[in-house]
């Protein structure tokens, strides 16, 4: 271990807090060959010592497609066998795993048109239209947690995962969301990639920009050795004694990489010239080696994995005894290791060095032997992914095709689309080059396309299953049965409805499959094409149409049997009596389909039920009902496998906004999402914790976020609304101007959008009029009347857009909810102070606006209040400003709590536990804490007057304590007395220029 001491020092100090409870993880980056696997076998060895579970598994470069879960499944195998009473307990009562191991598996299928409305999970073929929710992935990632949970209560847990950059999807997405929920666990997860692999557009590169923010996962980033260590490692290896000049070479052209130098100093022999390149030396190497060794070496390097003895054999031609000897001198000469029975090289770049020598012909007649084994001996799982590979790369592409879409439909029952998807698109790029005869004759390219776009949306890539949809539809015949041709139709209106921007191409494409089944008689498609059609015409606003097709869609539902569709359309039924302000109509509604959803599975239905129920209770500020709503939908989310599902991620933004409205601020927010969504789906999630960062003060990391956030805002404006916490920020960092200009950004954006965004205006509105109202306060405090103008009439301007969105705009419910009617309030009172001192019965106004239930912006009223209140002298400030203190304490509203102490410090207002801290000093202070602050005040270049409007005091009073100022310091003029002040260390802000 030359070289790595504090490596491993971090790593086995990672592994002692998880053994205390505290889990984690660690990313391990560095080239290839810098001695990542050795540093972890190192810790696996430590981690046992002390009675560790350790499980390992890797990811294998199988080129296209990939093996789901393969790590995981590695890492996991051996506790099917293990003979242990906790581990028996831990992996019994989860079925889910049936994925990675050797367990019964069960899950009933349903028909496509059982599928959501909106999600766009519908599929042409029922055999493969499984619900997602029955065996859906995060079924399999509750059950890995659970199980390594369940086991680490018992003993700690290290579980290794090697070479992340040939991970697949689903193993990425198991790992982000194992990693986002390491709390209390005796649990250490570890992983290692290739850091030079993982370039700009690797799939990866976006998850460790993830990983890296959640507060339980930290880095390692292993460097190549440094010349001295590098040495030291050359001399530790070799047999005996090197000349200098060799040493020399081999640390030069290693350049600190542990196994360049190793394979260069075994491929050199006293003091032979060494290759140019590392290619060259390690099959330099090789060439050492007999014939039939280096036959067997290429044989193994084109299996792409592990190769058992018998395969080797046969595609290798080899004798037995031939065989024998020619894999012993490989394993003795340290090319070869053997684990668990099959050979693999001990390097990764060793198998890619001579799989790259090899000739054309002689490639592509290994795979073709390959796969013809395949094709005889049961592979076990991943038997079709792995004869898809070896028949693409031996150009048999008649046994390539039906093998791909198997594999496609074992990755979906593994629920892993992301590899269905990779599949299906390798059938589709082969698919002409197939003749007719040979192609599965229950699929064509209509069905392919279809598919594609269905595993693109669930597996987060939105842009892909549109693009895919419109080429469904392109590939439509006129002699496309209507019914299969609607389908298809509805496939792409439910792809564009998710995808902002295209909801006019999703009213043209349902208005296409409507007319395919508009004269026919009622069916599961023209039930769930009308389901469709009524949701999408109501985001357009067109009323009766909506609730027409709603009508309908329920009665074709009723008649036919598909009670998915009916729920679908009565849910639609239930936002549009809420948007008439018929309540009890629209939970009556929302209510019964959830319901009916429940009871067949359709649980993207159920959510977006549950979805709307909340959003009802929350427009009217019953704030406890409309959280106990969206709690019960997190939860259905996450039991039905549709937690990033459009709905699943709704709830769980509205549940955290309610509790940071209402003040049940969680303890520890996370960063970002797990991975398997698209990047505007994650950064959705994570901009709906920025308003709570701000309010707690983690300042840096907001302002870390906001520029990755920003590029978001045209795909999903929602998140331009959250983000509007980048105005807090400023406000509370006192940079008024910079707050005004995000508010007039986030406004301009909405009106670029073109859509009705009144009613969010009074809110945006608000925050700025508050910000221009401070400009103005703080420029007229300096003498400056210009800015104090320009500033007011930039409050003025917003103001006037607040009143246009309450006067126009279109409250869901039909009239300004509470929630609306607060905001308008504390926009008004907040414009009282653009021209002067505020108002403080407008500031009444806003605290008895919020009282609805919004702690924490009532809390920020009151403080706004009290203020107001102090500007007319008035002694029942303290109590307001009390109030809004213990909010501020109670939450740990960092910034809040500050600008209220500091109000408390200036107009001598006494708080439980708020004592001021005192400022460094050289010496004693001989100066009073309210000489101080007119101190610091003057030194900001306040005039007396100035000075008394910020502390409430006379403008005498103000004379009075500079007079006492400098005769304690000295000082002739009030200039002197603040550079003596500071020369003597009693002051700590610096002169403002």
């Amino acid at each position: 271990m030359v070289g790595r001491v504090d490596e491993l020092r971090r790593l086995r100090a990672a592994f002692l807090r998880a053994e205390r409870g505290e889990a984690g993880a660690v990313l391990v980056a560095g080239d290839a060959g810098v001695g990542k696997t050795r540093l972890l076998t190192e810790l696996g060895e430590f981690a046992a010592g002390r009675g560790a579970l350790v499980l390992t598994g890797r990811c294998l470069d199988v080129r296209e497609g990939g093996l789901p879960y393969l790590p995981f499944a590695e890492a996991f195998g051996p506790l099917a066998t293990m003979d242990d009473e906790v581990v028996a307990g831990a992996v019994g009562p989860r079925p889910a795993l049936g994925r990675l191991l050797p367990l019964p598996q069960s899950g009933p299928l349903i028909e496509w048109e059982q599928v959501p409305v909106v999600s766009g999970s519908e599929h042409d073929v029922p055999q493969r239209a499984r619900a997602e929710q029955n065996l859906g992935q995060l079924q399999l990632f509750d059950a890995v947690l659970g199980t390594l949970t369940d086991i680490a209560a018992n003993r700690p847990v290290l579980l290794v995962l090697e070479d992340l950059h040939w991970a697949d999807g689903s193993t990425r997405n198991l790992l982000s969301f194992l990693l986002s929920r390491l709390r209390g666990q005796r649990l250490l997860v570890v992983a290692s990639y290739r850091e030079e692999d993982v370039y700009r557009r690797h799939p990866l590169r976006s998850l460790l920009v993830e990983l890296v923010r959640l507060p339980a996962v930290s880095r390692i980033q292993l460097a190549p050795l440094g010349p001295q260590d590098a040495r030291a490692f050359v001399e530790a290896l070799a047999d005996g004694p090197l000349s200098p000049e060799v040493v020399a070479s081999v640390v030069e052209r290693a350049e600190g990489n542990p196994f360049f130098a190793e394979e260069l100093l075994a491929s050199c022999a006293d003091s032979v010239d060494l290759p140019a390149g590392l290619a060259e030396v390690l099959l330099a190497r090789l060439e050492r080696l007999s014939p039939d060794a280096r036959r067997a070496l290429r044989v193994i390097s084109v299996a792409g994995d592990s190769v058992m003895h018998g395969a080797i054999a046969e595609v290798s031609g080899l004798g037995e005894l031939e065989l024998d000897e020619a894999l012993r001198e490989a394993v003795q000469h340290h090319v070869l290791v053997i684990e668990q029975g099959a050979y693999t090289f001990r390097h990764a770049l060793l198998q890619e060095a001579v799989y790259g020598d090899l000739l054309p012909g002689e490639r592509t007649r290994m795979h073709a032997a390959y796969a013809a084994r395949i094709k005889r001996v049961p592979q076990g799982r991943g038997h079709d992914a792995k004869l898809a590979y070896h028949s693409l790369q031996s150009k048999d592409l008649n046994t390539a095709l039906p093998a791909l879409l198997r594999a496609a439909e074992e990755a979906e029952r593994l629920g892993a689309p992301g590899a269905a998807l990779r599949h299906v698109e390798q059938a589709l790029e082969i698919w002409d080059a197939v003749g007719e005869s040979e192609r599965p004759p229950e699929h064509d390219e209509l069905l392919l396309l279809h598919e594609a776009s269905h595993f693109a949306g669930t597996s987060g890539e939105p842009e892909r299953a549109i693009a895919y949809a419109r080429s469904a539809v392109q590939a439509l015949r006129p002699d496309t049965e209507p019914e299969r041709a609607a389908r298809v139709w509805r496939r792409l209106a439910e792809a564009l409805v998710n995808v902002e921007g295209t909801l006019d191409e999703a009213v043209e494409a349902i208005g296409h499959a409507w007319d395919l089944v508009a004269e026919g008689e009622p069916s599961k498609t023209r039930a769930w094409v009308l389901a469709t059609r009524a949701a999408i015409l109501r985001a357009i606003r067109r009323r009766e149409e909506a609730l027409h097709s709603a009508r309908a869609a329920v009665a074709d539902a009723r008649a036919v049997g598909t009670a998915g569709a009916e729920a679908a359309a009565l849910t639609t039924l239930g936002t549009l009596a809420d948007n008439s302000g018929n309540f009890a109509e629209a939970r009556r509604h929302l209510g019964e389909a959830e319901r009916k959803a429940r009871s067949v599975d359709a649980s993207d239905v159920e959510l977006r039920a549950v979805y709307f129920l909340g959003l009802s209770h929350e427009d009217q500020a019953e704030i406890e009902p409309a959280i106990e709503s969206y709690e019960r939908g997190v939860r259905r989310a996450e039991e039905t496998g549709l937690t990033w599902s459009n709905f699943g991620l709704e709830l769980r933004a509205r549940h955290l906004w309610l509790r940071y409205v209402s003040g049940d601020w969680p303890s520890e927010p996370s960063a970002r999402p797990g991975r398997g969504v698209s990047s505007v789906v994650a950064a959705r999630l994570t901009a709906s914790w920025v308003p709570l960062a701000v309010a707690r003060g983690r300042f840096d990391t907001v302002a870390r976020l906001l520029p990755e956030l920003r590029p978001h805002w045209r795909a999903e404006p929602l998140i331009a609304l959250t983000t509007l916490a980048g105005a807090e920020l400023a406000y509370w960092q006192e940079d008024f101007g910079l707050a005004i200009a995000r508010v007039r950004e986030v406004v301009d954006f909405l009106e670029s959008t073109g859509d009705h965004w009144g009613m969010a205006e009074i809110r945006v509105g608000s925050l700025g009029i508050e910000a221009a109202a401070a400009q103005a306060t703080a420029a007229r405090l300096r003498g400056d009347d210009v800015a104090a103008t320009a500033a007011a009439a930039d409050g003025a301007e917003l103001l006037a857009m607040v009143r246009h969105g309450a006067e126009h705009g279109r409250p869901r419910s039909g009239q300004v909810g509470p929630e609306g009617r607060a905001w308008l309030a504390r926009a008004e009172a907040a414009a009282s102070g653009l021209d002067g001192p505020a108002d403080p019965d407008s500031w009444a106004a806003a605290v008895a606006g919020f009282g609805y239930g919004a702690v924490y912006e009532q809390a920020i009223s009151r403080w706004h209040y009290a203020e107001a209140l102090l500007g007319r002298g008035e002694t029942r400030a303290g109590k307001e400003l009390l109030l809004a203190y213990e909010v501020a304490e109670r939450l740990r509203a960092v910034p809040l709590r500050a600008a209220i102490q500091g109000l408390a410090r200036r107009a001598r207002i006494e708080l439980p536990g708020a004592a001021a801290e005192a400022p460094r000093r050289d010496r004693v202070d001989p100066l009073t804490e309210r000489e101080r602050l007119v101190l610091e005040l003057v030194a900001l270049g306040r005039t007396n007057r100035q000075v008394g409007e910020e502390l409430f005091i006379s403008e005498k009073t103000v004379s009075v304590h500079l007079s006492r100022v400098m005769n304690k310091l000295g000082a002739a003029r009030r200039a002197e007395a603040v550079a003596i002040a500071y020369d003597r260390g009693l002051l700590t802000r610096p002169v403002a220029n």
